[in-house]
């Protein structure tokens, strides 16, 4: 067994967490690349290279954002610090159903285990998306502060608890949607003038899925708190994740509404790789539960 303060807990910045939750908590986050205005930049939690307001304020004034995949090198050299001090690692990484990074990042483990054969590395495919993924870390991050659990026992946790993961995600700019091909402009012409905003989900293969829409902004608050109350288990006992693309006061009035039926809220800010996809406006709820994709 693996015992803790032997190994490190990885994950990448995907997960959409504050960064002042993984300096609380110890754990460490890869950055991720995104494209705009023809420079690469690498998103940290602390987005250092990029500021989320200055993000979605181009986002906005239409400027193209592209995410691509880390590449086998970077994951190589971004592990390889820690082997060296003789850590082993155990990295929570984005969901392989919406990028081949996992696939990536399991050649370089291959080829670091050649290299340090005493090591173990272990990925997990989190199946989770942004702060689904980022509820997962933070728990398995609280379970390795606080109950310091062998490796191979953190590991089994963090298995057993991807799929309970609920994720609802409600999009508010259809022009971004509409830019990315994932709706025709006759759609997003009718959504706009509905007032229709489509109502997003991840799948038991980690891969995001729309089952359903809402319509108003006072329809998205309740359709939030009946999945919660629906779906969630030991709510007055959880922290649940409420994340926003640059909709602060959305995501203040959702915590209001929330915080009653929990024991604690986190808010936290999307960053730009699920932002490039989902615009300005998103607002999302995770929490532990049963997966249900009934609207």
């Amino acid at each position: 067994m693996i015992k803790y303060g032997d190994y490190v807990l990885l994950t990448d910045s995907t997960c959409d967490l504050p960064d002042s939750i993984a300096k609380e908590y110890g754990f460490d986050a890869m950055p991720m690349v995104f494209l705009m205005k023809e420079k690469v930049y690498h998103h940290y939690l602390d987005a250092r290279e990029m500021k989320l307001d200055e993000f979605y304020s181009l986002l906005k004034e239409g400027v193209l954002s592209q995410t691509t995949q880390i590449g086998y090198q970077d994951y190589f050299d971004y592990f390889e610090p820690y082997l060296e001090q003789g850590k082993d690692i155990l990295y929570i990484c984005f969901t392989s159903g919406l990028s081949g990074t996992y696939n990536t990042c399991k050649i370089a483990i291959r080829e670091l285990k050649e290299k340090y054969p005493d090591r173990k590395i272990s990925i997990i495919d989190s199946a989770c998306a942004s702060i689904g993924q980022g509820l997962l870390v933070y728990l398995a991050a609280k379970k390795f502060k606080e109950e310091q659990p062998a490796l191979e026992e953190l590991e089994r946790y963090i298995e057993d608890t991807k799929l309970e993961c609920c994720h609802w995600f409600v999009v508010d700019d259809i022009d971004q949607l509409k830019r990315g091909g994932r709706i025709s402009s006759l759609t997003a012409t009718f959504a706009k003038a509905l007032q229709i905003k489509p109502v997003l989900s991840v799948d038991g293969d980690g891969k995001l899925v729309n089952v359903g829409k809402v319509r108003g902004a006072n329809n998205v608050y309740d359709m939030f708190i009946k999945k919660l109350n629906r779906d969630g288990r030991g709510l007055k006992e959880q922290t649940v994740i409420i994340g926003h693309a640059a909709n602060p006061d959305g995501a203040e009035e959702l915590k209001k509404k929330v915080k009653p039926f929990v024991g604690d809220v986190i808010i936290s800010e999307i960053g730009p790789v699920i932002g490039t996809h989902v615009g300005t406006g998103m607002l999302a709820l995770t929490f532990l539960g049963e997966r249900n994709y009934e609207m």
